[in-house]
């Protein structure tokens, strides 16, 4: 009898599926603004001050903090990513899944140490 296949969603690896694609779209979001406030910085001194007054509100500062979180943890899972694809693994269950947790915590530490700087 032929061996059931396991739903891709009780995986163990299904979260960091989930964080790396949900982080990257959330990164494509922010981009428009990014570019705005780069625009912005041409357009004249005046402009700047005034965007970067707004940016001093404590709502841009904890979304600044979930954008560098969102950021490392999209990192990590997409090199976690590239390993698991590039690399040639001779056993199915490798330690592979041993890094999501670290990704996870590294994302957690960069958002930590940035919290600290901006506030």
């Amino acid at each position: 009898m032929p061996e059931l296949m396991q739903p891709l969603r009780n995986h163990e690896s299904y979260l960091a599926f989930l964080g790396h694609r949900l982080s990257g779209l959330a990164l494509a979001v922010f981009l428009p603004f990014h570019f705005l406030a780069l625009g912005l910085a041409l357009e004249g001194a005046e402009r700047l001050d005034a965007f970067l007054v707004f940016a001093e509100l404590p709502l841009v500062k904890v979304a600044e903090w979930g954008l560098v979180t969102l950021l490392t943890l999209h990192l990590c899972f997409g090199l976690r990513l590239l390993a698991l694809e590039l690399l040639v693994w001779p056993y199915r269950n490798d330690p592979r899944l041993r890094w999501i947790f670290p990704g996870t915590a590294a994302a957690i530490a960069v958002g930590v140490a940035f919290y600290a700087q901006v506030w």
